[in-house]
């Protein structure tokens, strides 16, 4: 009898550690089940839609996805989360019935490391993400529903955050104040117990346009990126005297186990594999 299939797809997939992830995840929870990874094409148009459907004619039950195949899983999807709805976008496809049904588990994976493996609660704190993209979508429910006493989202273009505050806060049933700023704004706000950098700024080793300022002693700064070190987003938190810095490698983990447990009824154990994949800072 054939393991139950389940794969990532993006472009380019050289650099996954999905595979390892699930392939760990499949060992510790003994489940019966394979994970490869697949290049999917970005031309034509249809390249990856195309690709879905060969891997689940071929008997696939579910898929993570990753850039850049995001809003397409979306936009191919016949069943869609509140989270992935908010979001816009997918990471984590599962195959029912004929039915392509869709998740986004970034926010979740971003909050559970945070809170549990960053021992971090952010209930009643002052937050800060930066950046209104894919990632900050994502993450924006599940940071709601941590039920922060201020939650702001910063961004170069401003009316790109209002237009993602607006859309959130019509689901925002948990309380707390829920605003948007421009990074000029940031210096006038005052010191955030967490700030988030849900910017691509670090991929290129960029500093996103945010003063020392934002930054509190006792708080805690998070990167999205990860295995990159010590960006200049984390360099610039810890010259402000931040103790608490980390980057996105539990998130990464976190996420691929909520896929894990959406899929396969069992939540895997996590920190000893994040413990496994974390590059030190310095």
């Amino acid at each position: 009898m054939m393991s139950d299939r389940y794969a990532v797809i993006g472009n380019p997939i050289g650099h996954t550690k999905s595979p390892l992830i699930h392939g760990f995840f499949a060992q510790e929870t003994g489940q019966d089940m394979s994970y490869g990874a697949i290049e999917g094409p970005v031309e034509p148009a249809s390249g990856f839609s195309d690709s879905v459907k060969r891997f689940i004619a071929a008997g696939g039950r579910g898929m993570n996805v990753t850039a850049p195949f995001k809003l397409a899983a979306f936009a191919m999807s016949d069943e869609r989360s509140e989270r992935a709805q908010l979001s816009g976008a997918v990471n984590a496809m599962k195959f029912e019935g004929g039915r392509i049904i869709a998740e986004n588990f970034d926010g979740v994976g971003l909050v559970r490391d945070i809170e549990v493996n960053l021992h971090q609660p952010m209930v009643g704190k002052r937050v800060l993400i930066l950046g209104a993209g894919g990632a900050a979508r994502g993450a924006l429910l599940p940071f709601v529903a941590a039920r922060p006493a201020e939650l702001v989202v910063a961004n170069r273009h401003v009316d790109k955050a209002r237009a993602l505050v607006e859309q959130v806060a019509r689901s925002n049933t948990a309380g707390g104040s829920l605003t948007a700023c421009g990074y000029a704004d940031l210096a006038a706000l005052g010191r955030f117990d967490l700030v988030i950098n849900a910017t691509s700024a670090s991929l290129t080793g960029q500093l996103p346009p945010v003063p020392a300022s934002v930054f509190s002693a006792g708080g805690s700064a998070y990167e999205l990126a990860y295995g990159k070190g010590l960006t200049p987003f984390l360099r610039l938190a810890r010259d402000a005297g931040v103790e608490s810095i980390a980057d996105g490698v539990g998130m990464l983990v976190e996420q691929a186990a909520e896929a894990f447990a959406w899929w396969r009824g069992v939540r895997p154990e996590t920190r000893a594999l994040i413990e496994r994949l974390t590059v030190p800072l310095d």
